[in-house]
């Protein structure tokens, strides 16, 4: 995370302020962001923070990387090494307090990986959100029988409380990114194994194959699928997901899940990378309309239900 004078119009005290958002995930990363470019200009190493502020240099490297939250009175004491006053340190000191905030799913936290957890913060704030997926239907898209089939799978099933502690939290994260006043611009590509597999059965599967085209024809969602006739493509290794920021101080972000972790990408050339492989694949894949006629047609395939229903 890297942030210096050529890369932004705005004085620190504006940056901070623009950047007090409502997820404590986007405040600490800008908290971050900041207090890495004042020990820079300062001239300081991170040894030298920390023998000031009385840590161990492993701690200056977490928090400047947004992997740990920096208590409030370590903030002070690294202000007063930077010689940061006045309106620029009150504004950093609430920054500081605001990023130390529990987020609306802490109550809830128990029931969802840590590195999930930074995941909603940044989904929330995110102003674009562009998706791979090779095997299931995005979190923010899926039906509430389709989620909890897809969780049903885990080798070790969770008790029926944390599994609809899990639910909750899926459909609230739906509420609160896509049922806000201005919800991010969403394109989403999907393996065709994704519109063909029938998770949850045929009646589930339908259910949420429906969801996606009602989805589609909304004016801040795309929809692509990659059918299986577009032979090898260059993402074979698996889904990823773009996430852009309105503030020219917010890197942009590529999030990686794999099982039982995930790994957040903000280095520009890696974030290049994955923008070019994004092209890549929508180039390959079918355009929107094309797209709902083959959803429409995947209903129409999917097998039927014991009960006789597709």
């Amino acid at each position: 995370m890297k942030i210096t004078s050529t890369h932004c119009r705005w004085s620190t005290t504006e940056r901070i302020e623009m950047g007090a958002q409502r997820s404590p995930s986007v405040r600490r990363r800008r908290l971050a962001a900041e207090l890495q470019r004042l020990r820079k200009e300062a001239g300081l190493t991170r040894d030298q923070a920390a023998e000031h502020a009385g840590c161990s240099p492993v701690t200056i490297t977490r928090i400047e990387s947004a992997t740990s939250a920096a208590t409030v009175a370590l903030v002070a004491m690294m202000l007063d090494l930077y010689g940061v006053t006045g309106e620029r340190r009150e504004a950093l000191m609430r920054l500081a307090r605001d990023a130390r905030k529990r987020g609306w799913w802490f109550r809830m936290s128990e029931a969802i990986p840590e590195w999930v957890q930074s995941y909603v913060g940044l989904e929330e704030e995110a102003t674009t959100l562009r998706e791979y997926q090779s095997e299931f239907v995005p979190g923010l898209l899926q039906t509430e029988g389709y989620a909890r089939a897809v969780m049903r799978s885990a080798p070790v099933l969770p008790p029926d409380e944390e599994l609809e502690r899990r639910l909750s939290i899926r459909m609230k994260r739906q509420e609160r990114v896509l049922g806000r006043p201005d919800p991010p611009m969403m394109w989403c590509i999907l393996n065709e194994a994704v519109i063909r597999r029938p998770v949850g059965g045929g009646e589930s599967m339908c259910d949420q194959l429906r969801r996606l085209i009602q989805v589609s024809e909304l004016n801040h969602v795309t929809i692509q699928v990659l059918p299986f006739a577009a032979g090898v493509h260059p993402a074979m290794d698996g889904g990823f997901t773009l996430l852009n920021f309105p503030k020219l101080s917010d890197p942009d972000t590529v999030y990686v899940e794999y099982w039982q972790g995930s790994v957040y990408l903000e280095d520009q050339r890696e974030v290049d990378a994955y923008v070019l492989l994004f092209d890549h694949l929508r180039a390959r894949a079918l355009g929107p309309d094309q797209t709902r006629s083959l959803i429409a047609q995947a209903i129409r395939d999917m097998p039927l239900d014991a009960e006789g229903r597709s």
